[in-house]
């Protein structure tokens, strides 16, 4: 069994070909440049060299969000057009846990933290693997406030905040992990496609957790 994962949530662009064994092909990218020009052509790469096509894969799988609105969307377009292309089923899963699974065992309470800008993070709380509440969006403060000793974070915000995270969180941990997502995603919805629970692609849906940052122009 093998299947393509995407993940273009964060500056951090990744995608890979997981298989049963592990990592097949994986491919990085991190750029400010948005994530449209490289993806497809990183994705036919991968694929013309492990000698396969789109077709010929079991399923796929992509990050929902939260993180860039744009980055969003062309992750979830790109695995929808491959999965309507080859009738071949999807998993959806939020950066959030993706990145809680990739924790592990670090501690029974893990907390992911993504960069949100303007100050805030988007942020979701995993007890013994198990969300625990809702993702949200907000101010550091309010994710801290409550937290047990001993729980580890883990996420692209996490370290310009590391102090302020340990004033409040006593025995705070900090484990290392793969911050390029794809290869995580893949493993876990791998199993999900073995086990019956993926999807078909027009079954997605994005979870951006704020509306996209639209400006309009001041008149002259």
């Amino acid at each position: 069994m093998r299947l393509l994962a995407v993940d273009t949530t964060t500056p951090r662009g990744s995608v890979a070909v997981v298989g049963e064994g592990g990592v097949l092909a994986e491919a990085r990218v991190l750029t400010t440049e948005g994530h449209s020009r490289w993806l497809l052509p990183a994705l036919d790469a991968l694929l013309r060299g492990l000698g396969v096509e789109a077709a010929d894969l079991d399923g796929f799988a992509v990050t929902t969000g939260p993180g860039s609105f744009t980055g969003i969307r062309v992750g979830l377009s790109s695995v929808q057009g491959l999965a309507l292309a080859t009738g071949r089923p999807c998993v959806g899963r939020t950066a959030l846990d993706v990145l809680g699974d990739a924790a592990g065992g670090a501690a029974r309470s893990v907390v992911a933290l993504m960069d949100a800008f303007r100050g805030e993070v988007f942020s979701a709380v995993f007890t013994g693997g198990v969300l625990e509440g809702e993702r949200q969006v907000g101010p550091l403060a309010d994710v801290l406030r409550g937290l047990t000793p001993g729980t580890a974070f883990v996420g692209d915000a996490v370290q310009a905040r590391r102090e302020a995270i340990r004033s409040e969180v006593g025995g705070a941990l900090f484990p290392e992990i793969d911050l390029f997502l794809a290869a995580t995603l893949g493993r876990s919805a791998l199993r999900d496609v073995a086990e019956g629970r993926a999807q078909p692609g027009s079954a997605l849906r994005a979870l951006y957790l704020r509306g996209a940052d639209i400006r309009v122009p001041r008149p002259p």
